[in-house]
């Protein structure tokens, strides 16, 4: 189970990271980071760390796909989990 917690605080750090790239890549005109990779990231359980550079970075804030998106993955990935810990007694 350790590994897992790891593993959430990784993949949110990562995520937070690549936003904050992103948007650094932004104000300087260069080559962006796709938004497949910055939602990938969100699915991958990092949207945590995803929500927070949004709000941190102001980043991909009026765009739906993410203001919307974000949130909503979040809220399937607690779901998922806590039907995974009430099934297996956690």
């Amino acid at each position: 189970m350790n590994y897992f917690y790891y593993y959430l605080v990784g993949i949110n750090v990562f995520a937070f990271s690549i936003y904050g790239i992103d948007k650094f890549k932004a104000q300087r005109g260069l080559w962006r980071i796709p938004e497949k990779a910055l939602l990938l990231a969100a699915v991958m359980g990092g949207s945590v760390g995803a929500y927070i550079a949004m709000k941190f970075f102001h980043h991909k804030t009026r765009k739906g796909k993410f203001y919307i998106g974000v949130p909503v993955i979040f809220m399937i990935q607690v779901t998922a989990l806590l039907v995974f810990f009430q099934k297996y007694n956690y």
